[in-house]
């Protein structure tokens, strides 16, 4: 694996970046003191709401992805929503009052929406068969970057609104270096260049990123590419009912897969840490250091989980991830329910335990690993359509558990997380029985284990190289 491979996979999980981190961010802006004040106190629905409306605006932004992610193509339609998440975090830290607040938050879920389905695509259209589960799985890593010792640090801050409007602000850097990366450093997806007809563009950029391959074995390749995407495109249909018909299982699987992200509970946990955390009698500045330790464990596990899916495959991590998800979920509520109220500083210590194992295990299993199976498994003319129908369902379901959330956990306090048990566990057990192994394979190969016809097994690879040569 060439290091110009990674890094331009890194560059590009940028995007990936802006999601995670405005994600985490919120985490521990609506436990500083100083933002409830400002915001005037907001109750259990209006915080939910704060959290609701951005994922609504996720829910936009990927429903964008399927009208305009073909036509601009992955690199243009990536610097459009870095305008649109600059424009949305500029309001949001220069947010007056709460509904201020709203707009922005609107405005950037809509921009990192559209981002975190369109880089695993762009990350997976150019990575090598061999190492696609690390660069591909590198959208995923970029999700859990750093938001939460950012918070944590500002809470020091002497200047109350400098608290959670310089964490806030963090985020315009990125999406002008990502739009300035995209215009004069990235290459264009070969694979769209070639269904868009741009072949000798492709072949310079796949020659770029496949450098590590002879002049023969990078034609070959190529033209294996080319071929396989222009037989797709003379068979190309015209109607989602038509897809449904043809491509059903796939479209399924790549729904269920970013469903089962969703009722994994993982953004209920990530949002309301904090919430958590004060039940158990953390509070203040004790809680935002949770919540740092928190997010560096699934960066630290995200690592080993980026070196696993081309090892292990992504069937076994996301179903002894999801199985593993459940038993931990049912510690937590147990252990919630045992020492909440009590005065047992090592009983709260194992709660919080808990807490740090259910983010070990989904970094480990399921973080990278859904935003690149679905992409993996859809045919070019698809991958962005549905991997933006994917995201959509994804968000839409957040929003209905993460805006119960505050009013759950206020309620119901730790049977809440016996949801997320039963719906992880049959995720599982149908990650097992349904999804078909990706690693190793080439995007255009993976076809043929749905059933597809595939050029590359009629292709005459002789030919093509005594044709090159000659």
């Amino acid at each position: 694996m060439r290091a110009y491979i990674v890094l331009v996979g890194l560059f590009a999980a940028l995007g990936s970046f802006l999601f995670g981190y405005d994600t985490g961010i919120i985490t521990t802006s609506i436990a500083h003191e100083s933002f409830t004040t400002y915001m005037g106190h907001p109750n259990n629905a209006e915080i939910g709401a704060i959290v609701a409306c951005f994922i609504a605006g996720e829910a936009v932004g990927s429903i964008l992805q399927m009208a305009f992610g073909d036509k601009l193509g992955r690199k243009r339609f990536m610097q459009w929503l870095c305008i649109l998440v600059t424009f949305g975090t500029v309001i949001q830290t220069a947010a007056q009052n709460y509904p201020m607040f709203l707009v922005g938050r609107i405005f950037t879920g809509i921009a990192v929406g559209g981002l975190i389905g369109t880089v695993p695509i762009y990350n997976s259209e150019i990575a090598p068969p061999a190492h696609r589960g690390f660069i591909g799985g590198l959208s995923g890593y970029m999700i859990g970057i750093g938001a939460n010792w950012v918070g944590y640090a500002c809470g020091f801050a002497p200047t109350s609104n400098f608290q959670w409007r310089f964490p806030l602000a963090i985020q315009i850097p990125p999406g002008v270096i990502l739009f300035i990366g995209l215009q004069f450093f990235l290459l264009d997806s070969p694979r769209w260049l070639v269904r868009q007809g741009l072949d000798e563009d492709a072949k310079i950029a796949f020659a770029k990123i496949r450098a590590d391959l002879s002049a023969e074995e990078q034609d070959l390749e190529f033209e294996t590419i080319r071929a396989q995407i222009l037989y797709e495109k003379s068979i190309e249909i015209s109607t989602f009912s038509e897809a449904w018909e043809r491509y059903k299982r796939r479209i399924i699987l790549a729904v269920a897969v970013q469903s089962m992200t969703s009722l994994s509970g993982i953004n209920v946990i990530n949002y309301y840490q904090t919430t958590l955390y004060e039940q158990l009698g953390f509070v203040g500045q004790q809680a935002l250091l949770l919540s740092g330790v928190y997010g560096t464990i699934g960066i630290v596990v995200n690592v080993a989980s980026l070196q696993l899916l081309d090892r292990v495959g992504r069937v076994k991590l996301l179903g002894y991830g999801a199985l593993g998800i459940s038993v931990i979920l049912i510690y937590s509520a147990i252990m919630c329910q045992l020492f909440a109220t009590s005065s047992n500083k090592i009983g709260k210590g194992f709660t919080v335990l808990g807490i740090y194992l259910y983010t070990a295990t989904y970094y480990l299993g399921i973080n990278s690993t859904t935003w690149l199976y679905g992409v993996e498994i859809l045919p070019i003319f698809l991958r962005s359509k549905v991997t933006g129908l994917a995201a959509c369902s994804h968000f839409i379901l957040n929003i209905a558990v993460t805006e119960a959330g505050p009013t759950a956990f206020a309620n119901i306090k730790q049977n809440y997380y016996y949801v997320f048990v039963a719906t992880t566990f049959v995720s599982g057990v149908l990650v097992f029985m349904f999804f078909p192994e990706t690693k190793g394979r080439s995007l255009e190969m993976i076809a043929a284990d749905f059933g597809d016809n595939v050029v590359e097994r009629d292709i005459d690879h002789a030919q093509i190289i005594k044709s090159v040569q000659q």
